[in-house]
């Protein structure tokens, strides 16, 4: 089997490796995600009004969140275990749409990035807040989690932009 140079986590046989990063320098890497749980009326006052049965649900998300990103290597295959010396884990109510905003940010300085830390944070945080919710309203809904930004490393900055900023 042919190696593909963009298969950076499969060897020359097809095989699953982790990518040696030994060769690298150590820089400063930051990374942030973000994305949106959406829900029923009911469940959001309960957030919003700190009155659901189960307890804080944004201080346990918020907890949880910061735990994830700091395991993210313990959950992702392959993920290398990076010493974090940043993280926060943030939430923004959005009231017109019954919506929360959860947004991950993470930095490290370290041989490889973390940008998986920031996703795994944000995904864990509204998974969380799911969970405490979940005897309000089954229906809820995890959408659009991905990452804002990152610095730092060999590939450089990058920022999101949407489909509709970069047709312009």
């Amino acid at each position: 089997m042919e190696q593909k140079e963009n298969l950076t986590h499969i060897d020359a046989e097809g095989n699953a490796v982790m990518v040696d990063v030994g060769g690298k320098q150590i820089t400063h890497r930051t990374a942030v995600a973000h994305g949106y749980i959406s829900m029923n009326g009911t469940a959001f006052a309960a957030v919003r009004d700190g009155s659901a049965k189960k307890g804080d649900v944004l201080g346990v998300a918020q907890i949880a969140g910061i735990m994830a990103a700091k395991r993210t290597s313990d959950l992702i295959p392959l993920c290398h275990r990076l010493n974090l010396t940043h993280c926060t884990v943030t939430f923004q109510l959005l009231p017109e749409v019954c919506q929360i905003e959860a947004v991950c940010r993470v930095a490290c300085d370290g041989k490889t990035g973390v940008e998986m830390e920031a996703l795994t944070g944000c995904s864990i945080a509204l998974l969380t807040i799911y969970d405490m919710l979940k005897a309000l309203d089954k229906r809820m809904k995890i959408e659009s989690v991905h990452l804002l930004e990152k610095h730092g490393g060999r590939s450089g900055d990058f920022q999101f932009e949407s489909i509709e900023d970069t047709a312009t």
